[in-house]
């Protein structure tokens, strides 16, 4: 199966819209998160959305954002040639105001799919900054679809803090979709980015049915996002999803995986790296003058990323499972 495009992937929300099911869209941080995704799909038997935001480019090209989205859009593209199941990118979050990376990333024809935010600008200024990348792809006819917010989600995403959030208005979400032309629309019903726990969110999947039925009555067929679903329980992601949202945004889990998994295993391999008390640190040596050394099997770097790579598969098993996008795979 080949990396694939905007059309393919509108097709794979198409069905799983029509059969009842969603995607949970999986960012990636570092790429041996990337591999256990990968490979979790395939054990599921999903296709899989995988999403890049503007700082994580930055930070795998050395500050360059240009750089990194080339760096990890090409492991995107080789691991989905060889992968079983249908692999896409989302190119997530990017501020309506970065002109430049927004260019670059239409120009690059490499997303599947692009998120322009301007939702924190007013309702008018939001229509105008999204309108233009709508334009701005289709003019370069590029495979490619465009997400858009209407409403405010509390938390940190991409360093930004958003202190206070308000719900999306079905009859402003109708006007939106139709002034802009946006493939998708991500709105807000009580979700939270970064660390949150699902007891504590005030959520509404009901504005989730009042927007979608919005939409239809006035013969738009837009597809639902929601932002923010790390923290949701597993009820509550089943309700979200029966609601007719058909992709559901995680982040922080996959970090927080990441993070506890080599935290675990240098924990347990603590006498394999850390010099015994009375022993020099001497890294520069190489412990050459000590009877005790380091374990190579321990601490070469492959180790401890095929532990991480094993978890976040488990994880994506797990959670393409309840989604009900596992078996679903139109490419399998």
């Amino acid at each position: 199966m080949t990396y694939s495009r905007g059309s393919e992937l509108s097709t794979v929300y198409d069905r799983a819209r029509t059969s009842g099911y969603g995607f949970v869209a999986s960012n990636i941080t570092e790429t041996n998160i990337l591999t256990g995704l990968v490979r979790g799909a395939e054990r599921a038997d999903s296709d899989l959305v995988v999403q890049v935001k503007r700082d994580t480019a930055a930070f795998a090209g050395n500050g360059d954002p240009d750089t990194g989205l080339d760096i990890l859009a090409t492991h995107v593209e080789k691991l989905g040639e060889d992968a079983d199941v249908g692999v896409f990118l989302n190119v997530d979050h990017v501020p309506a105001d970065d002109r430049a990376f927004l260019e670059s990333c239409v120009a690059s024809g490499v997303p599947s799919s692009l998120m322009v935010d301007a939702s924190h600008e007013p309702f008018e200024e939001n229509v105008s900054r999204t309108r233009d990348v709508v334009e701005m792809v289709r003019n370069r006819e590029q495979d490619m679809l465009v997400e858009a917010e209407l409403g405010m989600i509390k938390g940190l995403e991409g360093g930004v803090e958003t202190t206070e959030a308000y719900y999306t208005d079905p009859e402003q979400a109708v006007e939106f979709v139709d002034r802009t032309g946006v493939d998708l629309l991500a709105i807000s019903i009580g979700t939270e980015h970064g660390v949150s726990k699902g007891r504590d969110l005030e959520l509404r999947p009901d504005i989730a049915r009042d927007v979608g039925q919005a939409l239809a009555d006035h013969g738009l067929d837009t597809p639902l996002v929601v932002h923010g679903s790390s923290g949701l329980s597993d009820s509550q992601v089943r309700e979200l999803l029966s609601t007719g949202v058909c992709k559901l945004n995680k982040n922080t889990r996959y970090q927080y995986e990441f993070a506890r998994t080599a935290c675990e295993f240098y924990r347990d391999h603590e006498s394999s790296i850390l010099p015994p008390e009375g022993v020099d640190d001497d890294r520069q040596g190489f412990f050459g003058d000590a009877e005790w050394s380091p374990d190579k099997r321990d601490f070469t770097p492959h180790r401890v990323c095929r532990e991480v790579q094993d978890r976040i598969a488990d994880v994506m098993t797990e959670v393409a499972a309840l989604s009900g996008s596992a078996g679903e795979s139109l490419y399998a």
